[in-house]
């Protein structure tokens, strides 16, 4: 089964790295929360990066 990125808006602080880092599949939203906007939008090499960076720790995989 393949896996898409997800992001706790709960835990979300709306820091901006996961959009800096891979800009095609997150995008802070108009309540400066991250937000999945296409989860195949990058590698899975390059959101791993992204949910490695996350200093809250709110962006994971799920099973699509």
């Amino acid at each position: 089964m393949a896996r898409i990125p997800y992001v706790e808006e709960e835990e979300c602080t709306g820091c901006g790295l996961c959009e800096e880092m891979c800009p095609d599949v997150f995008k802070i939203n108009d309540d400066g929360i991250s937000e999945v906007h296409d989860p195949h939008g990058a590698t899975a090499e390059l959101i791993q990066d992204a949910i490695d960076n996350c200093p809250v720790e709110c962006i994971r995989w799920e099973e699509e």
